[in-house]
């Protein structure tokens, strides 16, 4: 079949496969025809004619200590993916699409075991220096080796990387890259190879980079405030990609101790926008005269990107969590309703997938795809997985609770877990049901001990207990704790992360995210083939398939979910009318007095 070249400054590289036969394509899409080639000007979500003045004033909490976002070592300033640009650029509209950037073209064989990138040759660092092949090589070698964690992992699937000219680097990948890997390798982004020689990159600096981004650092105040300066000349402004986007002169990071003292500065105008991440702010907080007059503007925008997993999650490595009816009958005992209403005013929907809010979560019955990828599984797998997707119990009403309890009661029964004196104790060992809750976080410890009370009405035991950040990531990487209040989070096109996430492998590895400790077969052949799909439809089945025997499991007790951004701003800042799938997309924002 040979290779496909991809051509042209509107050609993208996108996460699927390719045809078997083709000439010259303007797309590799999962969607079958990418959205904005071969002619796109710019992304749906952006206004060309936006104007390109202004200064935007965001709160950051706590500290910083370095420029280099890259490294390990050090507390990186907020917004410096304004002063990096990447081998090619995401758009936020589409699942996982890459159109080009530093890198106008691509070539990649039928099976994705390579790719070669071929730079435009108008690509410039800040200082007006071209970006050449020995920048991108220098870019990935150090990366490879110092840089963040999930970087090092990837760009390890290399197997070989030649330097075909000044402006072309081809990329030859090793024994476990799959489709994903030429994505992310895409994602590179570029480091000037002058400036970063003989420098330290394995540590925290306050030396101003040079990149090759639309922003340049303008000032910055180590700990306090970081001020970001458009470049008048940026290299990439015209490119169909950028069309619309980058329109302040100016964006400003101000730090503050805590949230709460950046809400109140916010209020007093100091602060131009903010994203609100509290129910109980949302919806008690915002009740100010600023709000009444339209000085400033309170918004809920809706998006289709997969939110948290909110969740109480068992540690199936300890009994009695290893026992599905135990895990189950817990479940049964929480009032979600009853926490949503009184803690968060009804503004959070429950969590009833694994993917929750997007349209990759199962729902209804399994279709004729979704049964053929569960066919060779059933012997082994609940009657639920093949039914309606499972769904979290009924709650809000004390007859519902009633009967919810009754039916864990009968569960708990069943596994040998009887009342004696008023405890649940084991009707073998007499031992009693008591475990620990492991929290994150104070803000947590309503919802925990609201829990713990439904629990007490079965005989029950869970003490509550609140760590430091330090301390609970470090039980957390151990997987040292009987139930946990965390999370997992997912985009709209899922690969590699999922064999760590529900794996059998990461169940026995610490630090690899499968907190649960599932370990089934099913789901790791079919978590296995997410990565592999060969078109999203595809990809779509096999997680909608996945979401299914997850939830059937009982792996944890679903918690909350927005489903959407709260957001408030000044009223001389505006958005585009539409908001782009992945949600809120603030390069695409400016400010205008009208």
């Amino acid at each position: 079949m040979g290779k496909i070249l991809i051509q042209l400054l509107t050609i993208v590289l996108c996460f699927a496969a390719v045809p078997a036969k083709a000439e010259v394509l303007y797309a590799l899409s999962m969607h079958g025809t990418p959205k904005y080639a071969p002619d796109f000007t710019h992304v749906d979500y952006a206004n060309p004619d936006a104007p390109k003045s202004g200064t935007l004033r965001q709160a950051a909490i706590g500290s910083y200590d370095s420029l280099n976002p890259y490294a390990i070592k050090g507390k990186a300033a907020q917004g410096l993916a304004y002063v990096h640009d990447r081998l090619m650029a995401r758009v936020w509209d589409e699942a996982f699409t890459m159109y080009p950037l530093i890198a106008e073209k691509v070539d990649v064989p039928e099976d994705r075991s390579a790719i070669t990138f071929f730079l435009n040759k108008k690509a410039t660092f800040q200082d007006g220096t071209p970006i050449t092949a020995d920048d991108v090589i220098f870019s990935f070698e150090t990366l490879r080796d110092q840089g963040r964690p999930n970087m090092r992992r990837v760009y390890k699937l290399v197997s070989k990387v030649d330097k075909i000219d000044g402006h072309t680097v081809h990329f030859a990948l090793g024994e476990g890259y799959d489709r994903e890997t030429i994505m992310i390798l895409a994602m590179m982004p570029v480091l000037s190879k002058t400036w970063w020689s003989g420098r330290n990159f394995d540590s925290s600096t306050l030396d101003t980079p040079m990149a090759s981004g639309p922003y340049k650092v303008a000032s910055l105040d180590p700990g306090r405030s970081i001020t970001y300066e458009r470049i008048p000349n940026y290299w990439a402004a015209d490119l169909p990609v950028n069309k619309g986007q980058y329109n302040f002169d100016r964006i400003v990071f101000d730090y503050y101790r805590d949230d709460t003292v950046a809400f109140e500065a916010f209020k007093s105008g100091q602060i131009d926008l903010r994203r609100e991440w509290d129910a109980n702010k949302w919806a008690k907080g915002y009740d100010i005269p600023a709000i009444q007059s339209g000085e400033l503007v309170k918004e809920t925008l809706q998006h289709g990107r997969p939110e948290r997993v909110n969740s109480l999650i068992f540690n199936m490595r300890r009994p009695p969590f290893d026992d599905i009816r135990v895990r189950e009958a817990l479940g049964l005992s929480l009032d979600f309703k009853w926490l949503n209403d009184n803690l968060f005013y009804g503004l959070y929907k429950q969590v009833n997938s694994y993917y929750p809010n997007s349209l990759l979560a199962a729902t209804g019955m399994p279709d004729d795809v979704q049964l053929k990828i569960l066919e060779p599984f059933k012997a082994d797998l609940p009657e639920s997985v093949f039914g309606p997707a499972p769904q979290p119990p009924s709650t809000g009403t004390p007859e519902l609770m009633r009967e919810n309890l009754r039916r864990a009661d009968e569960l708990l029964k069943a596994a040998g877990w009887v009342i004696k004196d008023g405890k649940r104790v084991n009707v073998k060992t007499g031992a009693a049901f008591n475990f620990e809750v492991l929290l994150g976080s104070p803000d947590d410890e309503k919802l925990a001990l609201s829990f713990t009370r439904g629990l007490k009405r079965l005989g029950i035991t869970a003490n509550v207990r609140v760590l430091d950040a330090a301390a609970f990531l470090g039980r957390l990487n151990d997987y040292d704790y009987d139930m946990v209040l965390y999370y997992w989070l997912s985009t709209l096109s899922p690969g590699t992360e999922q064999i760590l996430y529900w794996g059998c492998e990461a169940a026995k590895q610490p630090a690899r995210w499968n907190y649960a400790g599932i370990c089934v077969p099913a789901v790791d052949a079919i978590a296995d083939q997410i990565a592999r799909a060969t078109t999203y439809d595809d990809l779509v089945a096999h997680v909608r398939a996945l979401d299914r025997v997850l939830l059937s499991g009982q792996y944890t007790i679903p918690l909350y979910y927005p489903g959407a951004d709260f957001v408030a701003r000044k009223k001389t800042i505006h958005r585009p009318e539409t908001t782009p799938l992945y949600g809120m997309v603030v390069e695409t924002w400016w400010e205008s007095a009208k």
